[in-house]
């Protein structure tokens, strides 16, 4: 079986030494990169060959490996250096690129890297916005579901709350009311019953009827007297006679 040996990621630090900062120049900044403690430094490159053998950088072009060229300057804030295979004098291939942004060194991302964080990111974002709304879910078997708001809530305390304006019944809902509750006492009567405010229910069975008077015995001549006198009111007083001298 093949190993293939991948580098560590370096894509989540950085690098600095304020000592060479305020001296960053063009002329300068291949040295500042080729630093002992600089983590994106290959010490087995073209560069360090050179360097030791006390070449011109002009030898590069001569040489087949890895090296380190300064690819653009923007003095004294931005400056970008590539990492790149050289097979030919006049054929190379890009394999990393390092930005220098106030001194401070970055490795730049790649394309897959790049992609790769934006859909983490975006798929991050999404499952994130799914937990916070299954949270404000609720479900109940009589009721169904709907949506419960912590903000609805705080919103609805600090709202001021309107007063409902009574209106007055109808007449039909006061008719039809009294209908009921006449029904309702008809189908239903009371079992018990308070004869004076401030007593104990009674029992209706237990209240006493009073005896009904009896009709009095009429007799037929005070009958007949009271007949003459009904119809007597009813002719009216007798004709005054003149009185002969």
């Amino acid at each position: 079986q093949c190993g293939f040996i991948f580098p560590d990621n370096l894509l989540g630090i950085s690098w600095v030494d304020s000592s060479w900062i305020p001296i960053l120049n063009n002329g300068s900044v291949l040295d500042y990169f080729s630093e002992r403690s600089n983590p994106f430094y290959d010490r087995t490159c073209n560069n360090e060959v050179v360097k030791m053998q006390r070449m011109t950088l002009d030898h590069l072009n001569q040489m087949v490996g890895v090296e380190y060229i300064l690819l653009h300057a923007q003095e004294p804030i931005l400056f970008i250096i590539r990492k790149q295979q050289r097979q030919s004098p006049t054929q190379v291939m890009p394999l990393a690129d390092y930005y220098i942004i106030a001194g401070v060194i970055y490795q730049a991302p790649d394309l897959g890297s790049v992609i790769n964080s934006r859909v983490l990111t975006a798929v991050h974002g999404i499952q994130s916005a799914f937990e916070e709304a299954m949270s404000y879910c609720r479900y109940h078997p009589s009721k169904g579901y709907w949506w419960h708001f912590k903000d609805q809530e705080e919103r609805e305390k600090t709202k001021p709350k309107a007063k409902k304006k009574e209106e007055p019944s109808s007449i039909f809902q006061r008719q039809r009311v009294d209908a009921l509750l006449l029904d309702l006492r008809q189908k239903f009567p009371p079992r018990f019953v308070q004869q004076k405010p401030g007593e104990k229910p009674v029992p209706v069975d237990q209240i006493k009827k009073e005896p009904e008077p009896a009709p009095e015995a009429v007799k037929p001549e005070e009958k007949e007297a009271v007949k003459n006198a009904q119809s007597a009111g009813a002719k009216g007083p007798p004709e005054k006679r003149m009185r002969l001298q």
